[in-house]
């Protein structure tokens, strides 16, 4: 469980501060992010052919490093959607929502397309905690952008790096609504699913379940801090005081 933590506080942190580098660090930083992402698919495929609690670990930092590397393209805007300009203004309904997700759209395609070949790897394979891993992160991350797309009080835009300021534009602060209450109930009830599932695993899955657990668990503490008025500084703050230099 520690484990899991530390790779999501550690993770999240390298990211936000690479993000807010000069661009050769930047450069640097994704180039070695994405020989880390040809190792972390080597190494889920290796964590499939086994139950152990070895390969519940690998597979599951595998997974992280897989998403590490779509959030820090994405962060950097170097792979975002074809729409790269804020949202109209006046834009309601129908029209908002296309251009939300056109701001989006090759992120969420390398997502899909990641998702795919993780699916295709485990094909008669026993050990599904890479596979589940990046899909519970998939689905943590689907609500969290319908929520700031719908609207909740804390959006975060302050801690966009400069060059994605206009991503702002797409979220929504509102009071807390029906879909946030909605999101955060299933959350909730999903995580005690899983937790209630975790206590009849065998010895060889229960070490893939708490991991997924913690996450799980991570997922929801995002979705509060929403709404919480709990400034991220206190998580990251050593790396998101550096003053962006673009």
């Amino acid at each position: 469980m520690a484990a899991a933590v530390v790779a999501w506080w550690l993770g999240t942190g390298v990211i936000l501060w690479l993000d807010r580098q000069g661009p050769v660090a930047l450069r640097a930083g994704l180039v070695v992010w994405s020989l880390l992402l040809l190792m972390a698919l080597y190494g889920a495929r290796i964590s499939m052919t086994a139950t152990s609690s070895a390969h519940a670990y690998l597979g599951f930092f595998s997974a992280i490093a897989m998403w590490g590397w779509h959030e820090l393209v994405f962060l950097s805007g170097r792979l975002t959607g074809p729409r790269r300009i804020a949202m109209s203004v006046g834009a309601t309904g129908l029209e908002r929502f296309k251009q939300a997700f056109a701001a989006v759209l090759w992120h969420e395609l390398a997502l899909v397309a990641n998702a795919a070949l993780l699916w295709l790897m485990q094909a008669q394979q026993p050990n599904h905690v890479a596979l589940c891993t990046f899909g519970l992160l998939w689905c943590l991350r689907l609500v969290a952008k319908l929520n700031l797309f719908v609207g909740v009080p804390l959006v975060g835009a302050q801690y966009l790096p400069a060059h994605l300021q206009y991503m702002a534009s797409y979220f929504q602060v509102a009071q807390v609504g029906w879909w946030y209450r909605l999101t955060l109930t299933l959350a909730t009830a999903g995580w005690v699913a899983l937790i209630w599932q975790t206590q009849g695993a065998s010895a060889a899955d229960f070490t893939g379940w708490v991991l997924l657990c913690t996450l799980f668990g991570l997922g929801i503490l995002e979705m509060l801090i929403m709404v919480l008025p709990w400034p991220v500084q206190q998580l990251w703050g050593w790396m998101i005081r550096l003053p962006d230099p673009t």
